[in-house]
């Protein structure tokens, strides 16, 4: 099973304005994710080229102990349509998801996939108590999947929290014994790039991609993650920060200074700690949680739901 269409520049702009994405939203949306990246808008065209071109890295994607909903961010972006900029061009040759095939036939298009050159990407954590007991895919443990595919890869990408560092799984009691990625397959040689974010923004997978096609690994700060998405902290970017610094908070959420757009530090925003592009990329350009009024609960760090629940207190 193959979900691939990668068939050269013309064609994937040809069916992006099919679907009502002219070529001037396409390069809008390159150069969304070349500022994203720190790039500037002048490296629009390079992510375009790369997005557009005619041979295609083939993908191999994993699911573990998760909820799908890292597939779900992706594959909702309609500014374009992410299945037509994305997954449409590239090789994506295994997808738990997306495949509509079932049982001995994708388990073979696993195994033709790992042969040749590929990019791995792992959503969700991987259980380890209990010799990896507690998740399986095709009767095989989450574990050996993964170590029999990531180390093969050109690159690991781990996408969301749970991939990068457990995520809600990991949460004490945490009686499956999952851990992310990195833990997991350190010691066979994988080094994942941490895409942190439950779920992540889109532009943060496509920028890694992009950047794996045209400049190879990027810079990682200690947790695995790009600098150029999870360089600054939420707090850092925040609109709110006016407030914070002018010592107006909002006391509860219906409240007046709520509605003003005060800081909402003591109702247990936990920005000052988060390392994370919310602020400048909205998710669908839209929207993000602090600006819906919504405390940030630190998602894209390790231990998140240990360490900075609950949420709704300081």
């Amino acid at each position: 099973m193959k979900c691939y269409i990668g068939r050269g520049k013309d064609q994937v702009e040809e069916r992006l304005e099919r679907r009502g994405v002219s070529r001037r939203d396409f390069m809008k949306f390159c150069t969304a994710v070349a500022v994203a990246m720190g790039m500037g808008p002048a490296f629009a065209p390079k992510v375009a080229e790369a997005l557009t071109a005619k041979k295609r890295p083939s993908v191999v994607y994993l699911h573990n102990a998760e909820c799908t909903g890292c597939s779900e961010s992706v594959l909702r972006t309609i500014d374009p349509y992410i299945d037509e900029l994305i997954l449409d061009v590239i090789s994506m040759d295994y997808h738990e998801t997306l495949m509509a095939g079932a049982g001995h036939a994708v388990e073979e298009a696993l195994h033709e996939a790992i042969k040749g050159e590929f990019i791995c990407v792992i959503e969700g954590g991987i259980p380890m108590g209990d010799g990896g007991y507690w998740g399986k895919v095709g009767g095989r443990n989450m574990y050996d999947v993964s170590a029999e595919v990531a180390p093969k890869a050109q690159a690991v990408i781990a996408i969301g929290t749970c991939a990068t560092f457990g995520g809600v799984q990991a949460a004490k009691p945490n009686p499956t014994g999952t851990v992310g990625v990195n833990e997991a397959l350190g010691k066979l040689g994988v080094n994942a790039i941490n895409i942190a974010g439950c779920p992540p923004n889109p532009i943060n997978f496509v920028g890694t991609v992009v950047h794996l096609l045209t400049k190879g690994m990027p810079q990682l700060d200690k947790q695995g993650r790009p600098v150029m998405f999870f360089g600054e902290t939420v707090h850092d970017n925040c609109p709110r920060l006016k407030h914070f610094e002018a010592g107006e908070f909002a006391a509860s959420f219906g409240s007046p200074e709520a509605k003003k757009g005060y800081c909402l530090y003591e109702l247990g925003c936990k920005g000052p700690d988060t390392y994370n592009n919310c602020p400048k990329q909205l998710f669908n350009q839209v929207n993000w949680p602090v600006q819906a009024g919504h405390p940030c609960i630190a998602c894209s760090e390790p231990n998140f739901w240990d360490l900075y629940s609950p949420f709704y207190s300081a």
